[in-house]
């Protein structure tokens, strides 16, 4: 959950940082806001989270 909340944050800053600098357009954002929320009614939903639970343990297992 925390990991979740916290990819959520990240994207929200980012599209907020893209729409700032003319690189995303409100109309893009409202497409990729959508699809994220058609993706995650899809049976392909679990899959994702499973990855991205994935990727963020490895990544944090890593020492610099």
């Amino acid at each position: 959950m925390a990991i979740s909340i916290s990819l959520v944050l990240l994207m929200v800053v980012l599209a907020v940082i893209f729409m700032r600098t003319g690189g995303l357009k409100f109309s893009h954002a409202t497409v990729c806001v959508l699809l994220g929320f058609f993706l995650a009614g899809t049976s392909m939903a679990p899959t994702i989270a499973n990855g991205i639970s994935t990727t963020a343990g490895v990544v944090s297992g890593l020492n610099p």
